[in-house]
């Protein structure tokens, strides 16, 4: 069991270098026993880097990572059996089937409750009896996601999880995420699907060149007061118009539909909004928060364009009747 009063996941300084570039520099996270917590940035942030450094598959330029109060690079087999992970590049081939690959990999990862691989299979829809080979990108990694998550671990480290699924499948795949975590497991997601993190991450570091430029919960990474608003009203265009050309409705527009009046814009204060609508008829309102993916375009835009990835870093797991992977099910 992880070691007392020791976050599941913890990082210090850590960084990673390829040559004369900076995957990774001074990251420092922490993580909560039962949290789910999303990983959000362009191609080349430093997710996978991140990840693989967390697990051992890569090792740091500096500084320290401890994962279920361990290090990673001490903890052997027996810290991997404690973690689900599912890389973000499926290497999935032979002619085993789905059903003898999840049981192989059963054999790595540690004991598998009876009857929990059918009961995955049905909620994300995989035939247990086709052919790994004979798969389909969102099948493959279906089978990616049910060994991840088969053996309960204490941490699922989840890279790019819903890709290639179908919109049904990523629904399920979410109530998994939340199950565990109401269990007690902690999963780290890293997801370029913003909605997504959006709606199951409870917080969330965004990547940008390597730097951690953002941490907070989806609340806290709204940057601006900024509301988009639209208004619909039974009321005169001229005495609306008159109402709004003041400085704090500025940005609002006023304009007619069908016989009605609409106001629509940003606004910084929804309480400014409210008191000028005050005395009119209003048939419709519409306030909408900012989107997560506009206030993540805003710190790239303010960070600079993201860098090209300096290496190609790939997550491979082949089976075949003979062997099972040794990346994924390690």
């Amino acid at each position: 069991m992880t070691s007392i009063g020791a976050p599941p996941l913890a990082t210090h300084a850590l960084s990673k270098r390829f040559g004369s570039v900076a995957a990774l520099s001074v990251l420092d996270l922490q993580l909560n026993r039962g949290e789910v917590f999303g990983l959000i940035g362009p191609n080349g942030a430093g997710k996978t880097t991140t990840m693989r450094l967390l697990l051992d598959i890569i090792r740091p330029s500096s500084g320290t990572v401890t994962v279920l109060g361990v290090d990673p690079r001490s903890g052997g087999a027996a810290l991997r059996r404690r973690v689900g992970y599912l890389p973000g590049e499926l290497r999935l081939e032979g002619r085993i089937t789905a059903r003898t690959a999840l049981e192989q990999f059963a054999r790595i990862s540690g004991p598998v409750v009876s009857g929990t691989i059918d009961r995955l299979a049905e909620r994300l829809g995989l035939d247990l009896r086709r052919r790994v080979g004979q798969l389909s990108k969102g099948n493959k990694q279906k089978l990616g996601i049910i060994q991840a998550f088969m053996h309960q671990p204490e941490l699922l480290v989840l890279d790019e999880p819903t890709s290639g699924l179908d919109p049904l499948v990523q629904q399920e795949f979410l109530s998994l995420v939340t199950e565990a975590s109401t269990a007690g497991q902690t999963v780290l997601l890293s997801s370029h699907v913003l909605s997504e993190v959006e709606r199951a991450a409870d917080r969330v570091a965004v990547l940008h060149q390597g730097r951690l430029v953002r941490l907070g919960t989806i609340g806290e990474l709204r940057l601006d007061r900024h509301r988009r608003v639209r208004a619909v009203l039974n009321a005169p265009h001229e005495e609306v118009r008159d109402r709004f050309n003041g400085p704090a409705t500025a940005t609002l527009k006023v304009s007619t539909s069908d016989g009605d009046t609409v106001v629509e814009g940003q606004v910084d204060d929804v309480d400014t909004l409210v008191k000028a609508l005050a005395g009119f008829e209003l048939r419709d309102l519409v306030v909408l928060e900012p989107a997560l993916e506009d206030t993540i375009l805003a710190l790239y835009r303010h960070n600079g364009p993201p860098r090209a990835e300096p290496v190609k870093e790939t997550s491979a797991a082949t089976t075949s009747d003979e062997s099972s992977g040794k990346e994924l099910g390690s």
